[in-house]
């Protein structure tokens, strides 16, 4: 099984009048200085850069205009997972941990819906039976630890306030 495209962000708002456009949650490491994209799975050549790495505006091969630009706000913006840097140690990509179990201890919680980006961190989405889902902010003092392998994160529940 190959993972999925890993996101590098999402288009957003038109940039112009060419078929540029703003690209919201952007991951600087995943966008780069890429040539090639996927949009919403399919490959795609970047036209043109400009902006910042955090604030970028990209245009897209055959997708010329405000209303090109406007018709694609909102596709996910994605590399194969193959393509994507080596993370440091203590990092992980969304898709890895989406659909982990999540625990505190030997008590299950739940299961990882998807990784959210807050303003100040990012969270885990965690779907729990009968209960309302928990967000688990991706800090030391919520997360005791995270084993990939074993598709297993366990949390500290009573520094969540559960």
């Amino acid at each position: 099984m190959t993972d999925p495209p890993i996101e590098a962000g999402r288009v957003g708002r038109p940039h112009g009048l060419d078929g540029s456009f703003h690209v919201t949650r952007p991951d600087v490491r995943l966008l780069g200085e890429r040539d090639e994209l996927l949009l919403d799975g399919r490959p795609v050549r970047v036209e043109r850069r400009a902006g910042t790495p955090e604030r970028p505006i990209l245009r897209l091969a055959g997708h010329a205009g405000r209303e090109a630009a406007e018709a694609l706000r909102g596709s996910q913006l994605s590399v194969p997972a193959g393509a994507a840097p080596p993370l440091e140690e203590g990092e992980y990509w969304a898709h890895e941990l989406a659909g982990c179990a999540v625990v505190d201890g030997d008590r299950p919680v739940g299961e990882v819906r998807r990784m959210l980006p807050l303003p100040s961190c990012e969270a885990l989405e965690v779907a729990r039976e009968g209960a309302p889902d928990l967000l688990v902010p991706m800090v030391h003092d919520a997360i005791r630890s995270i084993d990939v392998r074993g598709r297993r994160i366990d949390v500290d529940l009573s520094f969540l306030g559960e």
